[in-house]
């Protein structure tokens, strides 16, 4: 696992399933905490909530490098991994922030990204500050319960709108304006 300790300030968003770097407000929030001097990294992960976690996540953590000064967030699928990234690293990053995510099945589709239970003091003894933006018009079921049962076990912030998925195929949703605001 990589987690060498750095001064600068650094994020990593982490696409939904079936997503990749280019869609939705990705490119825009990069563009936009890089002008604010962060190392912003948008990885391709097409494996999100394709490959079991178990085997998933190891690659994951050896990839990318997670310190104190560390912003994560992810969308969907994956805001689902960054449970199990926070449960697993073995420092403190600065903030997570989780859009339309969820400890759960929010469907019926099968959701390889979840694992069967969680470690939840090890997560929130892994991160200083957490958000959780979920949505009550979420068409995939990742909605305000979803968020609510993440609230409930590792405190943080969580913010409810009425936004659909945050953006989807059928969605535009090139910029997100609260996602940017969140994060120092």
């Amino acid at each position: 696992m990589n987690t060498e300790s750095g001064t600068g300030r650094s994020a990593i968003i982490f696409h939904g399933t079936g997503g990749n770097p280019g869609v939705a407000w990705y490119p825009w929030l990069a563009g936009q905490l890089t002008k604010r001097g962060y190392a912003v990294e948008v990885p391709h992960h097409p494996e999100i909530n394709v490959e079991p976690i178990a085997t998933f996540l190891p690659t994951v953590l050896e990839q990318h490098r997670f310190d104190e000064n560390t912003v994560l967030v992810g969308h969907s699928g994956g805001a689902a991994l960054l449970l199990a990234v926070l449960e697993h690293l073995d420092v403190t990053v600065a903030q997570a922030i989780l859009v339309a995510g969820y400890c759960t099945r929010p469907n019926d589709s099968q959701e390889p990204v979840l694992q069967a239970d969680y470690d939840w003091d090890a997560i929130r003894g892994h991160v200083r500050d957490i958000y959780f933006i979920n949505s009550r018009t979420d068409p995939y079921g990742c909605d305000e319960r979803q968020g609510r049962a993440m609230f409930e076990r590792l405190g943080g912030t969580q913010i409810v709108r009425d936004d659909g998925h945050f953006g989807d195929w059928n969605q535009p949703f090139d910029t997100f304006e609260l996602v940017d605001r969140l994060i120092p």
